[in-house]
């Protein structure tokens, strides 16, 4: 990625062009490492996002504020507290370095003014947003903490001074001359080792250029009077190749240019286009690995509680031996190992073990007590492997809904529902304060122009099923299969065939048979669809039911809608 110096005093350009004096008015922190200033300024509410996520650090201008949390973060809290109302009163780059230092004058809980100076320091994994007290030069707090354990060099902690970070041994490219850029060397690598704060691509368009240091000051020029063209390139698979504030070489016969009225716009598109499933996958990462190690633990305790059933099941052995040892407790005698006796249910001959420290009556007693642990077992393993069956398929419907969802609220949305049922633990911020459920279903139109809903996750379902739906709506679910609920708005109308095909295709889309074929999804009209009191999100029962087989589908898109909010 070409986020360097150079694309820093561009992005510096368009801050101060924007939000130059402008004043801080509300501030949101939607992930741990992102955060949004929305700034009052005289041409309206500019929201200005930045991000320390080391594969995509970055800070520009968004459109809408992204979904914040529940409650906001403690570095939230202590930017709302030192910066709103605050106002900007000089943006500037730090020499050649990819940091950028917002001045801010705000007032303080005595109503003095004080300076306050928001740094954001790009530097892939080593990014970072800190907030620095201008008079003292000490850190206020960051997004990031920097311990001793973690660099020893430069720690980033709240009351100690701000360093920047330790300068390289190169020429920065503000200060290098004409013969610092000509004896660099012949190739981009050779240059890069000898100028500072300048990306590889930029440096191989500087080694195929004859006069670099009247290439670079144009550049700098163009950038001093916005004058210059952002430009993402992008390869025969539309995926983001790469990015820059001016055309690079390399790229131009190789990918296809897309330019960018505005630098936020080009950053937004290259970010957004290639890290989303990235981002996706980060965020469901540790979700999905708790899913599937709670997952088998419950395979494992199954397994184990079948094996105790099939051992307590043929418990008949010690209710006989029992019987047989005291219609014989005449032969028997203290100290005996095991005894031979007729069975005289059938006239076979018995050897049944004995304990020789106990008298006769207490073995037969001995038996009859294990026979006694066998039956109530066989009655208590049976409810624990109801229950255990009843999670499996909850975190299976879950599993389900993770591996379906390329967006980053359902998997937020998904991990609450796990936090509320007690698989997952609750992050501070949900016990803080409760964010309500609000419901958002995907909505499609069959070409009949039925509408139809689908579930995002098991509270969803739990909402379509036994809330919003009437009772002559159509209902179907994937039989045997973790999937969405579907439900089919039928109003006084029946459905077709057609519909139900359409709907059937839907649900088997919406579940864990998506990539499969010819998947038998079960409907059924609302009324005969109930909830079991005390059951997991989205589980039911149903009866009166009928089976089709259909292929994974949605509706062409012209026939189909998102949800408003969604």
């Amino acid at each position: 990625m070409a986020f360097d110096g150079i694309m820093t005093a561009a992005v510096v350009r368009e801050l101060k062009e924007n939000i130059l004096l402008g004043k801080i008015d509300k501030i949101y922190q939607p992930e741990p490492d992102e955060l949004v200033l929305n700034i009052y300024t005289k041409n309206g509410v500019r929201r200005l996002y930045s991000t320390v996520n080391s594969a995509a650090a970055s800070v520009r201008f968004v459109d809408k504020n992204p979904v914040n949390p529940p409650a906001p973060l403690n570095f939230c809290m202590l930017m709302r507290k030192q910066l709103l109302g605050g106002r900007i009163v000089a943006v500037e780059q730090k020499d050649s370095e990819r940091i950028i230092e917002i001045f801010i004058e705000t007032m303080n809980e005595l109503e003095f003014t004080v300076s306050r100076k928001l740094i954001f320091e790009m530097m892939g994994r080593h990014s970072n947003i800190i907030l620095v007290d201008y008079e003292s030069g000490k850190i206020v707090d960051s997004i990031k903490h920097v311990s001793i354990d973690v660099n020893r060099a430069r720690q980033l902690l709240p009351g100690k001074k701000y360093e920047y970070p330790p300068a390289q041994d190169k020429k920065p490219f503000k200060e290098a001359s004409p013969d610092d850029l000509d004896n660099a060397g012949d190739n981009g690598k050779a240059i890069l080792a000898s100028i500072g704060g300048i990306s590889p691509a930029f440096a191989r368009e500087l080694a195929l250029n004859n006069k670099r240091f009247d290439y670079l000051r144009s550049v700098m020029d163009r950038i001093a009077e916005k004058d210059f063209y952002p430009v993402v390139y992008i390869d025969d698979n539309n995926t983001p190749r790469e990015f820059y504030c001016v055309p690079l070489t390399e790229y131009e016969e190789t990918c296809e240019p897309l330019l960018f009225d505005s630098l936020s716009g080009m950053l937004g598109y290259y970010y957004e286009n290639r890290d989303v499933t990235n981002r996706v996958r980060q965020k469901s990462h540790n979700l999905v690995k708790s899913v599937s190690a709670r997952l088998d633990k419950l395979y494992l305790k199954k397994q184990r509680l079948l094996e105790d059933l099939l051992k307590a099941e043929n418990s008949e052995d010690l209710r006989l031996y029992g019987e047989l040892l005291t219609a014989n407790i005449h032969r028997m005698k203290t100290g005996m190992k095991e005894i031979t006796v007729t069975n005289y249910y059938d006239g076979t001959s018995v050897t049944i073990p004995l304990d020789p420290r106990f008298p006769p009556n207490k073995n037969a007693q001995n038996y009859f007590k294990r026979y006694g642990k066998m039956k109530t077992a066989i009655k208590e393993k049976n409810v624990q492997l109801e229950e255990t069956g009843q999670n499996i398929d909850y975190l299976e419907s879950v599993l389900t809904y993770l591996n379906n969802t390329d967006k980053i609220n359902e998997i937020d949305e998904l991990r609450t529902e796990l936090e509320e049922q007690g698989f997952v633990r609750a992050r501070k911020q949900s016990k803080r304060k409760k964010k309500k459920f609000r419901p958002s279903p995907i909505k499609y139109r069959t070409s009949d122009g039925f509408e139809v809903l689908v579930g995002r996750n098991n509270k969803e379902n739990d909402y379509l099923t036994t809330q919003l739906a009437a009772k002559t709506d159509l209902w179907l679910h994937t039989k045997d299969i973790p999937g969405s609920h579907v439900i089919v708005r039928l109003g006084r109308s029946e459905a077709t065939e057609t519909t139900i095909f359409e709907a059937a295709g839907i649900a088997a889309y919406h579940s864990k048979a998506r990539a499969s074929e010819n998947v038998p999804v079960d409907y059924v009209k609302i009324r005969h669809v109930k909830k079991p009191a005390g059951a997991k999100p989205g589980m039911v029962i149903f009866t009166d039911n009928r089976t089709v087989y259909v292929n994974p589908a949605l509706p062409p898109a012209d026939d189909s809608e998102r949800a408003a909010d969604d």
